[in-house]
């Protein structure tokens, strides 16, 4: 969950690694540090907090010359948010230089052998444990700096995405990758190394995405050499054209990246269904739901696996799937499921989600159920990410870069995904009447202009928002298709303005909730007009009887839940099933204000990184 940036070419390495570690902070801002080679001497510069205070700290300190180098944005692990325990870090001679994404999950044993052997040690952290083992290796068995590192990497255990410069080997950088991702940038006479492609977008559209267990030695003015990590054998690279664009990449006159965000959903929610969804024709198009129909269509159950946000994406399916194609479903924590030693049968077909493709407990759960025969579907955002590469087939969500930790456009875009291959599948077994299912696409087209119409609840969500901003408790209710946003409500408030939310299915409230139900406690209530309208009525009717205070999202000219409610926001008719594409959006709204108005960082909340890549 740490940030890296590498250079080596001909250019100022300086100003492109601080610009990269300033569009990579969404992944780690603990602390941040860069290294650059002089010629002769690596300087090195690294400070507690944000990439700003490293740039003020290193134009200070004069480092900033060179045209190879690296930085780092730290998430901690092992050891506290401090200068010393920031990235990189240097081996006891001085001469070799890390940066280190990941988890090394043997380092204690493998820190008190090279203590035993002489090594002192600074930090609190694992990788200073790494890089004293590279250069032990190195010098015990007179190893070039590449095949020291292999050796090193053999000895882990954990995950990794690392690059490890050597000052007496000055025209390479050696990467290497385990569980987190690394990309490398091809230019002409020039290497970027990152993280994600964001930071080296800008020069160049090429880029090679190093696999798991894959090592590159990057030389200067040198064709790239990958080999793998435990038999040595070669790797022919494999170059992808980038599929994004600087402008998508910047706030565009927002000031938070999560605003540009959510108004960016009508749009990508279009390119989600793009090319796939014709309505007109009463088709659904999807090449890795057609290619791999008969599995689907003759599975027994359903198992979706995810994380956060995507989490409450599946559980958005799990409704839809059932709802429409009549196959159980079952939605599972990544987290979880790993570790339980669940029943995963050979004709079962696990649905993965995940927005950055990269989640470590989500990869896990994906190993593990191809080792037991299921068919796994990756539905993921980023192209040439793990989980688009693990699994055995997928659908990108196009929702372009999402920068803002706290998800917002991934939500949508996954229902969105997850919602049309509920519709194919139900056409291919005849669950759905044909007028039903027309009626399902019609709607799903128009979907983009309803969310616009949506967003146009912006003001009256401020102004909720300057009312319950000093709230220390919320709870969230719905029912039916509306539950697992009510789930995402909470989370979303929690996780950016850091008030204490409870998502509840509305109907579970009196079993103990409702204890908790006085004047100040607001409650939202999802509430449109299609679903189980006569029951949240009789919720909110409970509610009102105790004195709280209701925040209802209803349906546009609703008047009996408007009768009953404190505050309202309308949002546009929708057929139930795709309700949560309209009523998560004053949600997100009304936690982004909440947040701003208490002063937090909206894009990069407090202990929060937009990519787990560890566990």
């Amino acid at each position: 969950m740490c940030g890296i940036v590498g250079y080596i070419g001909y250019r100022e390495a300086y100003p492109i690694i601080i610009k990269g570690l300033k569009r990579l902070e969404y992944r780690g801002y603990d602390s941040a540090g860069i290294m650059l080679f002089d010629g002769e001497n690596l300087n090195i510069c690294k400070t507690k907090g944000k990439v700003s205070d490293l740039e003020e700290k290193s134009l200070k300190d004069h480092i900033t010359g060179g045209v190879i180098g690296m930085g780092h944005t730290r998430w901690a692990t092992h050891g506290v948010p401090n200068d010393v325990n920031s990235h990189p870090h240097l081996s006891n001679s001085g001469n070799l230089a890390i940066i280190h994404n990941g988890i090394i999950e043997n380092y204690e044993p493998l820190k008190k052998e090279l203590i035993k052997r002489g090594y002192i040690f600074h930090s609190d952290t694992d990788t200073e444990v790494l890089i004293n083992l590279i250069e032990e290796v190195q010098k015990k068995d007179k190893l070039k700096l590449g095949k020291a590192v292999q050796v090193a990497l053999n000895q882990v255990i954990g995950a990794y995405a690392i690059c490890v410069f050597d000052k007496q080997k000055p025209d390479e950088i050696i990467v290497a990758r385990l569980g987190s991702p690394l990309a490398i940038g091809v230019g002409k006479d020039e290497f970027f190394i990152a993280s994600d492609a964001s930071p080296f977008i800008e020069y160049t559209s090429n880029a090679i995405y190093l696999e798991d267990e894959e090592m590159a030695v990057v030389r200067l003015n040198k064709p790239l050499k990958i080999r793998k990590i435990k038999d040595d054998s070669p790797v022919d690279p494999y170059v992808q054209e980038l599929q994004m664009n600087l402008e998508q990449i910047e706030k565009g006159g927002y000031d938070h990246f999560m605003l540009k965000e959510i108004y960016e959903q009508p749009s990508v929610i279009k390119d989600t269904y793009r090319g796939r969804l014709l309505a007109n024709q009463g088709i659904i198009q999807m090449a890795g739901v057609e290619d791999n129909l008969e599995k689907f269509l003759n599975a027994e159950r359903i198992l979706i696996v995810a994380c956060g946000t995507s989490w409450h994406a599946g559980l958005v399916a799990e409704y839809i799937i059932e709802e429409f194609t009549r196959i159980p479903v079952e939605v599972e924590y990544a987290s979880e499921f790993r570790y339980r030693n669940p029943i995963i049968n050979k004709g079962d077909v696990v649905i993965a989600i995940s927005q950055s493709g990269e989640t470590a407990d989500t990869l896990a759960a994906i190993k593990l159920a191809k080792e037991r025969g299921a068919f796994v579907f990756g539905v993921c955002n980023v192209v040439g990410s793990s989980i688009s590469r693990e699994t055995n087939a997928g659908a990108y969500t196009h929702a372009g870069p999402e920068i803002g930790v706290a998800s917002t456009k991934a939500f949508t875009t996954q229902i969105t995904v997850l919602t049309m291959i509920a519709l194919r599948l139900a056409k291919a077994k005849g669950t759905l009447s044909n007028s039903n299912f027309h009626r399902y696409l019609q709607e799903l087209e128009i979907i983009p202009e309803k969310v616009k119409e949506a967003l146009e609840t912006n003001d009256k969500a401020k102004e909720i928002a300057a009312i319950f901003k000093d709230a220390p408790n919320c709870l969230y209710l719905g029912r039916g298709y509306n539950f697992p946003v009510a789930l995402e409500g909470a989370l979303k408030l929690k996780e950016i303005s850091y008030i204490h939310a409870e998502g509840y299915p509305a109907a579970e409230m009196k079993h103990g909730p409702i204890a908790l139900i006085d004047e100040h406690m607001p409650v939202v209530v999802i509430a449109p007009k299609q679903g189980h309208y006569d029951k949240v009525v009789s919720n909110i009717q409970e509610i009102k009887s105790r004195s709280g205070k209701i925040i209802a999202i209803v349906t546009k000219g609703d008047t009996q839940v408007r009768d009953l409610a404190d505050y309202v926001i309308e949002i546009p008719e929708i057929t139930d099933a795709l309700s949560p594409l309209l009523t998560t959006i004053p949600l997100q709204l009304l936690s982004y204000h909440i947040a701003v108005m208490r002063g937090c960082n909206v894009d990069q909340p407090r202990n929060l990184a937009k990519s787990v890549t560890v566990e």
